[in-house]
């Protein structure tokens, strides 16, 4: 006879089905960041992204947020790029865009198929669950490398030895007492690729980010004008940075024929250009983002970043939009736009 598959085993199956590219599985006690975050935060390194210090006893392990887990189900969904990410980096007229956010809105894709997953697992064995995607105080990356998805690499995100550095997290809590994966070995070694490749040095030390130097903290968490300082680095990006993940090695391993085809990247968002982006107000700013998970920065922020690449391009085609702009009743595009008027003079 045939060996019955265990629980586990089914659950990983339906996961496969359902569209994630892995799933792993951990004890709910197997991570406690309690140390590392207390630390990350002592130093300051959240910047202004004050959720992180507000919810830290929660985010710090899983039954902190939830008393009554006994496992974690780990999941991926890959959004692996047909294109390099840094094909546009010197086409200054151009706006560059995490390749994470040239599709549709991963909270939304996730979520469901999360929601899918733990309906599929109750009505076959009855027990609690919560499902978790980015917006709860879950620390995914340490508990994907617990239950067996990859590990954090040094650029802090989760490296798989399939899907490279393009997943997108999620992961259900749950009361069932599964059996769990072995957790993955660090395979960086000597690499330092992706310490390099960053614009902004913003690794103090490997396996160790400080978001206020990271330009997809000042593209998108970053409320206000963005210090002078990184401006030039920041080149073409409008929104997010895939620098450090684009050069990792594991990536050659990554196919984007495997990512789900909800993140399939829309022409609008692969190569817009900063002219148009440029004569944004808020009702063109939602019609262009909508289902994207740029709308919820607001039409301010992502002028402000454009302005700043603008201001690096070296158009000077582009400075009646930034004449128009430099009054703005937004103080922070108005004042991104008089900069990079100054720099056009140039």
């Amino acid at each position: 006879m045939p060996k019955r598959a265990t629980l586990s085993e089914e659950i990983k199956a339906e996961a496969l089905r359902l569209g994630f590219a892995q799933c792993g599985i951990a004890r709910a006690d197997a991570h406690d960041g309690r140390t590392a975050l207390s630390e990350w935060l002592g130093d300051g390194n959240h910047g202004s992204m004050a959720w992180m210090e507000e919810r830290a006893v929660q985010r710090a392990a899983p039954q902190s947020l939830w008393p009554e887990a006994r496992s974690v189900i780990a999941l991926g969904m890959s959004y692996a790029p047909a294109i390099d990410p840094l094909a546009l980096a010197d086409e200054g007229h151009i706006g560059r865009i995490s390749v994470y956010a040239q599709g549709g809105d991963y909270h939304d894709t996730v979520k469901r198929n999360l929601k899918a997953l733990a309906r599929w697992m109750v009505e076959r064995m009855p027990c609690e669950l919560k499902v978790f995607v980015d917006t709860a105080p879950v620390m995914e990356k340490p508990l994907g490398a617990a239950a067996g998805l990859g590990w954090q690499g040094k650029h802090t995100n989760l490296v798989s030895r399939q899907e490279g550095s393009w997943l997108f997290l999620g992961c259900i809590m749950t009361t069932l007492e599964l059996e769990p994966d072995a957790p993955h070995d660090d395979r960086c070694g000597n690499c330092d690729a992706c310490q390099r490749a960053c614009p902004t040095d913003a690794f103090p030390k490997p396996y160790r980010l400080d978001a206020r130097r990271c330009i997809s903290y000042l593209t998108i968490e970053h409320k206000g004008p963005i210090p002078h300082e990184f401006r030039h680095a920041m080149g073409n990006r409008i929104y997010g940075c895939d620098d450090c993940l684009a050069v990792c090695p594991w990536n050659k391993f990554a196919d984007a024929a495997r990512a789900n085809k909800a993140f399939a990247p829309r022409a609008e968002l692969v190569a817009p250009e900063l002219a148009d982006l440029l004569a944004l107000d808020d009702a063109g700013f939602r019609a262009v983002f909508s289902g994207s998970p740029i709308k919820r920065i607001g039409r301010d922020r992502m002028v402000r970043n454009v302005c700043i690449a603008a201001g690096n391009s070296g158009d000077v085609s582009l400075r009646p939009a930034l004449n128009r702009l430099s009054s703005d009743a937004d103080e922070a595009v108005a004042e991104a736009a008089r900069w990079a008027l100054e720099e056009l003079k140039g």
